[in-house]
């Protein structure tokens, strides 16, 4: 290689580290706004305290049991320690396990982590999502294995390649985006006795949750009587933002209300104009 030669590629490659340097900060910026807002992953794994409180200086470190019939699930330290957390996961480790819910030992990643819509992320949000989650502390936390009475899956599908996000301009098909990467209907779709989400009746509600707080069941996001039909789009940004209904009154947890105080304008209309969209269908109340 000539001298000239070597010059040329040397300053190619410090344009690509520039690049890369500058793309960077928008990249941590854009997983901030999804982690702090519709995908809410701190609603899960923050750290909590004996009260079931975030323990914010303790960060995304784990620890929150999930005590239910089928499992004891613990949430998983993601911050880069390398020790008790994803410290030593590699970019495409972390993927594999955000999108398709595989641990780098290959061993599953069950319930109630939502890998069936987490598949959806697009390869530009799970990249700012694992650019986010590198730029946190690392906080040393050993948190418990969980342990499942319920045999988990082989895997949750086919490796999941090439996923694009559809244009914002397509409010309803953006807004359906958000809402898979948000896990909406995690709770917002009834389950059968398997505990398995009945797709046909997609946003009726009717799931309960029992905590601290006593019980709480998911309400009604299908356009029907009984869901939001008569709701203002203003009414249904403002339950979802500030957690309480129409009349005032709160709701209860576990929606993670701190976080989706910070969806934008146009993200909410997004998601607004989709759960418009959905086949009306009566609250999925169990008796």
């Amino acid at each position: 290689m000539t001298q000239l030669s070597k010059l040329a590629l040397s300053v190619l490659l410090a344009a690509h580290a520039g690049a890369a340097l500058s793309q960077k900060p928008a990249l941590i910026e854009r997983g901030k706004y999804l982690m702090d807002g519709v995908v809410a992953c701190g609603n899960c794994h923050f750290a909590r305290g004996d009260k079931g409180q975030p323990l914010f200086e303790k960060g995304l470190s784990g620890g929150m049991l999930f005590d239910e019939p089928p499992f004891k699930a613990v949430a998983a330290n993601i911050t880069p320690d390398p020790d008790t957390g994803i410290g030593k996961w590699t970019d495409a480790q972390l993927a594999k396990a955000i999108r398709e819910g595989v641990r780098p030992d290959k061993s599953i990643i069950g319930p109630p982590m939502p890998i069936e819509f987490y598949r959806h992320l697009s390869d530009a949000d799970l990249a700012a999502i694992i650019a986010y989650l590198r730029a946190q502390p690392a906080v040393k936390n050993e948190v418990a294995k969980s342990v499942y009475n319920i045999p988990l899956p082989p895997s949750y599908g086919p490796a999941v390649r090439n996923v694009k996000a559809p244009p914002v301009t397509n409010k309803v098909k953006y807004g359906e985006y958000l809402a898979n990467i948000g896990h909406c209907m995690e709770c917002h779709t009834p389950r059968n006795d398997k505990g398995m989400l009945q797709r046909a009746s997609l946003g009726a509600g009717g799931q309960s949750f029992k905590g601290p707080w006593g019980e709480s069941v998911s309400r009604n996001l299908t356009p029907h009587e009984s869901g939001l039909k008569s709701w203002t789009d203003a009414q249904i940004a403002k339950a979802v933002r500030e957690g309480v209904d129409r009349d005032g009154k709160p709701y209860k947890p576990p929606m993670g209300y701190g976080f989706y105080k910070n969806i934008s304008d146009a993200d909410m209309g997004a998601l607004i104009a989709y759960l418009r969209s959905l086949k009306a269908q009566p609250w999925a109340v169990k008796p």
